[in-house]
């Protein structure tokens, strides 16, 4: 039993902001207050006190891609300000590679770079020249396009007769011929020929991962990556190594294996349970294939790519929801997001007329992952729906002069976080990384500010959209919380909630909204038990 104690303690709770001590016992929040209190009514309890130290709860990010986080931290670093230094650093990566070894890479971001013209690309002759002949494929930022060279493109067996798959494309010279740049499916027909990492090799990378998210304040996340990641994830849990408190989605493709087996949104205990079924209803805003309804500007034929409409997710949504599974689907494109809102209104028609009910805890949490667009005609329909807004706020950062090239006027409604509050919709923010950093404390610096570290544009892009602490913090606390069904006993710091916090050396209220991308934890606790320590 441990009594715990710091300069400010910070409960995200609205009826009690604020506490003195916090009396921890079999890895929850026994009971909170005055810590004379609590030394008389539990004198056998062991006292800490955190001097000059700031507590608040642990902080979720909502949308990770964990499988692919965890072995991003071993490719080359693509986020670079030009094409010169990201071949340059394949170049240095080259230099220590044995011939015939396949370099990867990720974070490429081609609408950033100056010394290519404007909505050009990168082609597999340049990468080819820089990887001096090894097979390289690098990632986009954006998760949604793939930079390989000829080497690559050879091992993959793509050439001029290779046909479009389906929900793909593959990018073409005049001639013809792939020129190194694969759009959303075709990106398979290379991770098909790329060497895979064994079980126990993504086992390792996401333990090690674990810690890194530790350092930077997280105590959870939603992973939205695949069958391996998994398998990882419940491999570490049965060794007793899985530290994180994880909501594991699945995707649409297993979703009959999923119904089969009986799987329910909700099932699983504190550490590891199931999130909703994953579908992708559209592509993303950095290739142009997010799916809208008017051409982007100055690409009058490009309307990006619509992988799913309204119909096709009620076909496939109402079997997840008559099997309890939520939906949980990526749409960026206001097309896309207003195709989802048109099948989640008549899924809660079905869930509303069933007899029994499908979910014993109320509607089932179903989400938009990303909603980085809306029609203005959508912009109540989360709240309306009892839909969760997973939004990511550094894509703002990343994404703005993008935004305002390709979707003009229509980006007001763009990275809208706070018309979605205003209308009622539960926020819960993650980084989607590794297409950006899963620094919690960047993501609040985006929410409070809009401004990039540089300070562009001063008074933040589209600065009516500017969330306070309080509500940003929410959106990594309880929001998440209660996307996962875990409302009652996580988020916040009282009373039977799970002791799931970090400690820092000062206090986010009391500082400068710019200061935020600066903090780091000090200690941080999952379960009672303190796990990292800077």
């Amino acid at each position: 039993m441990l009594l715990l104690s710091a300069s400010r303690i910070h409960t995200l709770d609205r009826r009690q902001p604020f506490t003195d001590a916090l009396l921890i016992s079999e890895g929850k929040i026994l009971d909170w207050g005055d810590p004379e209190r609590l030394r008389r009514d539990y004198p056998r309890a062991r006292s800490e006190h955190l001097e000059k130290a700031v507590i608040l709860p642990g902080l979720t990010d909502a949308h990770l891609h964990l499988r692919h986080y965890a072995l991003s931290l071993q490719k080359v670093a693509c986020e670079t300000p030009t094409l010169a230094a990201c071949l340059e650093r394949i170049r240095q990566r080259a230099a220590r590679t044995p011939p015939g070894t396949w370099i990867l890479g990720h974070g490429w971001n081609q609408n950033l770079w100056p010394d290519l013209p404007a909505g050009g690309w990168p082609d597999a002759d340049m990468l080819e020249a820089a990887a001096e002949g090894r097979p390289a494929y690098l990632t986009a930022k954006s998760l949604h396009a793939g930079w390989a060279n000829r080497a690559a493109l050879r091992a993959a067996g793509i050439t001029a007769s290779t046909p479009e798959p389906q929900g793909g494309r593959i990018g073409r010279d005049s001639r013809g011929q792939p020129d190194g740049i694969l759009f959303e499916a075709a990106m398979g027909l290379m991770e098909a020929a790329l060497p895979a990492p064994t079980s126990e090799d993504i086992v390792r990378a996401v333990q090690e991962a674990q810690t890194r998210l530790w350092a930077l304040g997280l105590t959870g996340l939603h992973d939205f990556d695949r069958r391996e990641s998994f398998i990882a994830l419940q491999t570490l849990h049965q060794r007793g190594d899985l530290r994180l408190r994880v909501l594991k989605n699945l995707p649409v493709e297993m979703l009959d294996e999923v119904l089969a087996v009986g799987l329910r949104s909700g099932f699983g205990d504190d550490v590891l349970r199931i999130g909703g079924i994953k579908a992708f209803a559209d592509g993303a805003l950095g290739p142009r294939t997010a799916a809208m309804f008017a051409p982007y500007e100055g690409e009058a034929e490009n309307r990006g790519l619509a992988l799913l409409d309204a119909e096709e997710i009620y076909e496939f949504g109402r079997k997840a929801v008559r099997g309890g599974l939520a939906l949980t689907i990526h749409a960026i494109g206001d097309r896309a997001n207003h195709e989802v809102l048109e099948a989640y209104q008549r899924l809660r028609t079905l869930e509303r007329e069933a007899v029994p009910p499908l979910s014993t805890r109320g509607p089932l949490r179903h989400r938009i992952e990303h909603v980085q667009v809306l029609h203005p005609a959508d912009v109540s329909r989360l709240g309306e729906l009892g839909v969760v807004a997973s939004m990511q706020p550094i894509h703002a950062l990343s994404d703005m002069e993008t935004a305002d090239r390709y979707w003009g006027e229509r980006a007001r409604l763009s990275y809208a976080w706070r018309t979605q509050v205003e209308a009622g919709a539960r926020l819960a923010f993650g980084s989607d990384a590794p297409v950006e950093s899963p620094n919690p404390f960047w993501g609040l610096h985006a929410a409070l500010t809009r401004r990039r570290p540089d300070g562009y544009p001063e008074d933040g892009w589209y600065p009516a959209e500017r969330l306070t602490l309080w509500e940003a913090l929410h959106a990594y606390t309880t929001g998440p919380a209660w996307a996962a069904g875990m409302e009652d006993r996580l988020g916040q710091l009282r009373p039977g909630f799970l002791a799931d916090l970090i400690v820092l050396e000062q206090d986010p209220f009391a500082l400068p909204p710019d200061a935020l991308r600066g903090l780091h934890p000090r200690r941080v606790m999952v379960g009672g038990e303190w796990v990292w320590a800077a």
